[in-house]
């Protein structure tokens, strides 16, 4: 049997009409590991920091840092926002690296052939995963503006009685569209082919060995998709919550 990535995230079972897939699976493993961090992280605050407080204090600080040097005053509204997105990605994508994720799994019978169902699937090689991330980013993007700038003045930066800045404005609406897309496949396109890269070179000859070179470039590959997805919302809220003058 030659391995072989799906691009659809499997069925494993259902719960009333709802499909679970494995990358659903495994976005609850992700989600129950950073709260139970949280949890444990915050469980007992002391005046110096030590064990889970302080990797939890010296990462959200660090990350602060970075947010403050673009938004500015706006830092403590867009830093909750702008973290959740690149630590949730980051996890999501180093435990989609993790021996288990992609070939722990059953066959099932499809078309007369027996098929291999991992039961765990890397989060982001699911676009559905990716598409609900970018749509909660521009949903929190375009909240926000309505929030610093009014809803005369959010409606303002696409509609305007000026033919040249309606025009502009409308282009403004395309541009907003497009950044799903923009978002969800660029994030989607580097981890899928990270997976495929992983699976393909895992089946060949000194399995053990010619992969390794594969997992450290595709360790750079998750720390550096999810900072660009975190700083990339980062930057539209920004810009998107500035007021500009007609």
């Amino acid at each position: 049997m030659e391995s072989h990535v799906a691009l659809a995230a499997e069925k494993i079972f259902q719960i009333g009409p709802l499909p679970v897939t494995n990358s659903i699976l495994t976005t609850w493993i992700v989600t129950l590991i950073l709260l139970a961090f949280a949890f444990f992280a915050t469980k007992k605050i002391e005046t110096v920091p030590k064990g889970l407080q302080n990797i939890a204090e010296s990462a959200v600080e660090a990350f602060q840092d970075l947010t403050s040097s673009v938004a500015g005053e706006k830092t403590m509204v867009f830093l909750p926002i702008v973290a959740t997105f690149f630590f949730f990605i980051l996890f999501g994508n180093y435990l989609g690296m993790l021996p288990g994720i992609g070939s722990v799994g059953f066959f099932q019978s499809t078309h007369g052939e027996k098929v291999f169902v991992p039961l765990f699937r890397s989060i982001n090689a699911d676009l559905n995963t990716t598409l609900a991330l970018a749509i909660v980013s521009l949903v929190a993007t375009h909240f926000l503006s309505i929030r610093y700038l009014g809803l005369g003045g959010y409606l303002g930066k696409f509609f305007s009685l000026n033919p040249i800045f309606l025009f502009v404005g409308l282009m403004e609406i395309v541009g907003e569209i497009t950044k799903i897309f923009s978002l969800s496949f660029r994030l989607f396109g580097n981890i899928f082919a990270g997976e495929v890269l992983l699976t393909t070179a895992s089946t060949k000859l000194f399995a053990f060995v010619i992969p390794i070179p594969f997992y450290f470039l595709e360790i750079l590959v998750g720390f550096v998709q999810a900072l660009i997805f975190a700083m990339l919302t980062l930057v539209f809220m920004v810009i998107l919550t500035q007021k500009q003058s007609h």
